[in-house]
C-alpha cells in the first residue's frame, strides 16, 4: 500500500513537471489572476450548472459552491434518498435556486428528459458538470486494501461501471449541447481520474472507463471550441474524502483530498476570468487557495489527456487536418 501511494504521488508529480504547453492558455494578467488569497468571488448570478452525482461527496461540493456564487443548480443523482438529504441542506438557504432530479446517466432518455426539465425550469443550460462516477467499491468495499482481478469482474459489472463512467458524460453532453450552444460562456467541466488510476493493475473496470472519458474531453474541447464552449478536466490528484473511498481503505483521511477543493478550479473555469480556457486538466489536490490564481495555474494546469503522443501519427501525404 505505502508502494502504491509512493507510485501514485510520483505519476502525479510527473504530471506537473513534464507538462506541455496548453493548446489555449491566455498570457497572465496581474489584474485579473492576482486576487485576494488566490480566490476570486466568482458571481455565477443568471448561471443554470447542472452538477451529476450531485447527492455525493464532490457533487454536494459542487452543488453549494454553485449556488453560493450565485447560480441555480440542478442535482442529478441516482439515488432519490441522497437527492431528499441534499434539499433538506439547503432548505431555507438557496432553496429556491436548487432543482433535484433523479437519474440514471446511463440512460440517454433519461438524461434528455431531466436536461430539458432543467431548461424549462431555469431557462437554458449554461454549465455541465460530469461528476457522477461509479467506483470500485461498487465491486468490492475492500478494494483499496486486496485489488481487483479479471477473475472477479464480470460482463455485467463492466458494463454497469462502463456505462455510468463513460456512456454516462457522454448522453449528458449530447443532452445538454443544444442549450449550451444557445448560452453565453457555456463551459463543459468533465471530472476524470489521475493518470496512476487510469493505468493501474487490477483497477478494471474504473480505469479505462476513466481514461475513456479524458479521451473524449479532449476530442469534445476540439470539436465545441470554434463554438466558444470551453470544456475542461478537475480531477482530486488522489484519493478523496469521500464515500467513495471507506474508512477501512488504510487512509488517513484528514490526509485525503477535500471535495471542496474541485470546487476552486471549477469556479474560476466557470467565470469570466476563464474564458478562453479550454482543452485542459486540473489537479484539485494541489490548488491552494491561499496562492494567486497564477501561482495555481502553473501547478496544477496541463493539457488533457495525451497531445505529445498524437502529434506524430503514420498519415498518407503528412498529417491529418485537426
Amino acid at each position: 500500500m505505502a508502494a502504491a501511494r509512493a507510485i501514485s504521488t510520483l505519476m502525479d508529480a510527473v504530471e506537473i513537471v513534464k507538462k506541455p504547453p496548453s493548446r489555449l492558455r491566455p498570457p497572465y494578467n496581474p489584474g485579473k489572476d492576482e486576487q485576494a488569497g488566490g480566490m476570486m468571488m466568482a458571481d455565477m448570478s443568471g448561471k443554470v450548472v447542472i452538477v451529476t452525482g450531485g447527492a455525493g461527496g464532490f457533487g454536494r461540493a459542487f452543488t453549494k459552491a454553485f449556488l453560493d456564487a450565485g447560480a441555480k443548480v440542478a442535482a442529478l443523482d441516482v439515488t432519490e434518498e441522497g437527492l431528499a438529504s441534499l434539499r433538506d441542506e439547503h432548505r431555507g438557504v438557496n432553496e429556491d435556486r436548487l432543482m433535484t432530479e433523479k437519474v440514471d446517466i446511463a440512460d440517454f432518455a433519461s438524461c434528455q428528459a431531466a436536461v430539458d426539465r432543467v431548461a424549462e425550469r431555469f431557462g437554458g443550460v449554461t454549465v455541465l458538470i460530469n461528476n457522477a462516477g461509479l467506483g470500485m467499491g461498487s465491486v468490492k468495499e475492500n478494494h483499496h486494501i486486496e485489488l481487483i482481478g479479471i477473475d472477479e469482474v464480470t460482463p455485467e459489472i463492466w458494463n454497469h461501471m462502463v456505462g455510468v463512467n463513460l456512456t454516462g458524460p457522454w448522453n449528458m453532453t449530447k443532452a445538454s449541447i443544444g442549450y449550451l450552444r444557445e448560452a453565453e460562456r457555456a463551459r463543459i467541466i468533465n471530472v476524470t481520474t489521475s493518470f496512476f488510476t487510469m493505468l493501474r493493475g487490477k483497477f478494471q473496470p474504473y480505469g479505462p472507463s476513466k481514461s475513456g472519458f479524458e479521451a473524449m474531453s479532449a476530442s469534445h474541447s476540439a470539436e465545441f471550441e470554434e463554438e466558444g464552449i470551453m470544456v475542461n478536466v478537475v480531477v482530486p490528484g488522489g484519493p478523496a474524502d469521500t464515500p467513495m473511498v471507506p474508512d477501512g481503505a488504510g487512509f488517513d483521511r484528514a490526509d485525503l483530498v477535500q471535495p471542496a477543493n474541485m470546487t476552486y478550479p471549477a469556479l474560476w473555469l466557470c467565470s469570466e476570468e476563464g474564458d478562453g480556457m479550454t482543452g485542459n486538466r486540473y489537479i484539485a489536490g494541489r490548488w491552494d487557495k491561499e496562492k494567486s490564481i497564477a501561482e495555481n495555474r502553473e501547478a496544477t494546469e496541463a493539457p488533457i489527456g495525451w497531445p505529445d503522443l498524437a502529434g506524430d501519427p503514420v498519415w498518407p501525404g503528412g498529417k491529418p487536418d485537426a
